[in-house]
């Protein structure tokens, strides 16, 4: 059979250059979209050194910070216990003498009751409050004078015990928040800690060697600042002191050197002390809360030194400032106190020559620093 001509219209081609630059986008979109995701995902590259040591510092005045918060709700805890224990002391003592005065009453409306006297006499004696019956004139005027002063006893007991119970309670909801402040303080601390010992247990071995460089290097140039007030005040108590000595030849007093007056004397000497105990506890260990004797952090250091020359000062550095005289760094003398960072979260005791003795912070012992370490907030002399 002979082929048949085709009748059928010739297929168009279908154009494919459409859907392979369609497809070649799509690549390219995933591409980019892929890219994207992975320098998204790629980790934050190391911090350097110097960045740790920042951060680490700064993590340490934070726990600094905390400490004292922990400090002041610890002071603020046992102050508010111990008015606790006295006030539920009170409330028992006044169960009692109200209970004395409901025996009294009983007393008397048993009496009534034997003599056949009016009921409502024996029901004013017993009642929780007498006062609903004190308008009764009549009935008053049945009760003898000591009646009636048995009548006033209880009243005055019932409302002073009504009066203490409020305030028991109120001093307990006090004591409950406290506490809660110092349990938070205790976390903050132990958090800041924390972070900070994982960042420097990170550091490589090369890393830990560069960053005990930028510390030397920073303690020297603190001693160099040192020095140079150590000069400064050496300088200026020789003008001082040739001053005292011209005036006390004109006077014709002879020299004026090597005496002062009896209040300086003194405090002389309890800077002594307070410098003498402070030579004693370096070496023992910085631990956040203590107060020695075993350990310290700086504002127990700095209490129980000043305590060992037989003056109190407050636990905290933000009570501790508040205290004594005002004085400028130049003209510090050992035995002040000297406070550091815009919180006034450390201090320490001043020694002489720009240096101090402190009790630095976790994982370091009391020891002697110059003054310059830390930035300087502000100096007091408690005495």
């Amino acid at each position: 059979m002979p082929a048949l001509a085709s009748h059928r219209k010739p297929r168009t081609r279908v154009r494919t250059t459409a859907p392979a630059v369609g497809l070649t986008t799509a690549a390219l979109a995933s591409v980019t979209l892929l890219s994207t995701q992975s320098a998204m995902a790629a980790p934050d590259p190391k911090p350097g050194v110097e960045d740790v040591q920042k951060k680490v510092d700064d993590l340490y005045r934070q726990a600094g910070t905390a400490t004292q918060q922990y400090n002041q709700a610890k002071e603020a805890s046992a102050a508010q216990r111990a008015k606790v224990d006295a006030l539920l002391d009170d409330v028992a003592e006044r169960a009692d003498k109200l209970n004395e005065a409901r025996r009294t009453l009983g007393s008397y409306a048993a009496a009534q009751y034997r003599s056949g006297s009016i009921t409502p006499s024996a029901t004013f004696f017993l009642a929780d409050d007498p006062q609903s019956y004190f308008d009764q004139s009549q009935l008053m005027d049945r009760m003898t004078s000591r009646q009636q002063q048995a009548i006033t006893d209880f009243r005055t007991q019932q409302a002073k015990a009504s009066k203490e119970r409020a305030e028991a309670v109120r001093s307990l909801e006090t004591l409950t928040t406290t506490q809660t402040t110092l349990r938070t303080s205790k976390q903050d601390v132990q958090k800041k800690l924390g972070e900070a010992r994982t960042l420097l247990s990170k550091l490589t071995a090369e890393e830990k060697a560069r960053l005990a460089a930028i510390e030397r290097k920073k303690e020297a140039e603190a001693r160099r600042k040192a020095q140079e007030l150590a000069k400064q005040q050496a300088a200026a108590k020789a003008e001082a002191d040739r001053k005292a000595d011209e005036a006390a030849k004109e006077s014709g007093g002879g020299t004026g050197t090597g005496t002062g007056s009896g209040s300086d004397s003194s405090a002389t000497t309890g800077a002594e002390k307070v410098l003498a105990f402070a030579r004693a506890q370096i070496g023992k260990p910085y631990v956040w809360g203590a107060t020695g004797p075993a350990s310290y952090d700086c504002s127990g250091l700095t209490q129980a030194a000043w305590k060992s020359a037989g003056v109190d000062i407050p636990r905290t550095t933000w009570d501790q400032v508040k205290i004594g005289t005002r004085v400028a760094t130049a003209d510090l003398r050992p035995g002040d106190l000297v406070f550091f960072y815009d919180d006034i979260s450390h201090v320490g005791i001043y020694k002489g020559d720009g240096m101090m003795i402190h009790a630095p912070k976790p994982g370091a012992n009391v020891r002697e620093e110059s003054i310059y370490y830390m930035p300087i907030y502000g100096s007091v002399r408690p005495a």
